[in-house]
């Protein structure tokens, strides 16, 4: 059975509570044995060399390299380490598809990618074509 008004109904035991309007980014909680620690409420503007191969599941030296092809755009701090933004993750699980799918190398994946990349905006600019005249897609 369901309850008519669900956002009155009392959390059940061990539910998460949502986080305040307005409050921090972080939260401290206590371990046990008192230790305090934080925890992450919002997704970071940018992930280092090391989140990003684990988020990736890719060695940290094969994004290098991919970096140095211009595969992968990151960013470097005053001390030289890569930042990455979060949607090169998306970029990174293509590349990986990619590979495993067609066995295509590391120097021709920029080329593919490029190409893929233009075909989608020749798409999307047919479809808001289309919209404007009022005529059938062209696929």
């Amino acid at each position: 059975m369901t309850h008519p008004f669900p956002e009155r109904r009392p959390p059940h035991p061990g539910a998460r509570r949502a986080a305040p309007a307005g409050g921090s980014a972080s939260r401290p909680r206590r371990a046990p044995g008192g230790v305090e620690r934080t925890y992450q409420l919002t997704r970071p503007e940018r992930l280092d060399l090391e989140t990003f191969a684990r988020a990736t599941g890719t060695h940290p030296e094969l994004v290098r390299r991919l970096v140095a092809l211009g595969l992968l755009d990151a960013g470097t701090d005053s001390a030289g380490h890569l930042w990455f933004p979060p949607p090169e993750v998306l970029t990174m699980a293509r590349i990986r598809r990619l590979r495993a799918g067609f066995s295509i190398n590391y120097a021709a994946l920029g080329l593919v990618l490029d190409l893929l990349d233009r075909i989608a905006q020749l798409e999307a600019a047919q479809r808001g074509r289309s919209r404007l005249t009022g005529g059938s897609p062209w696929t």
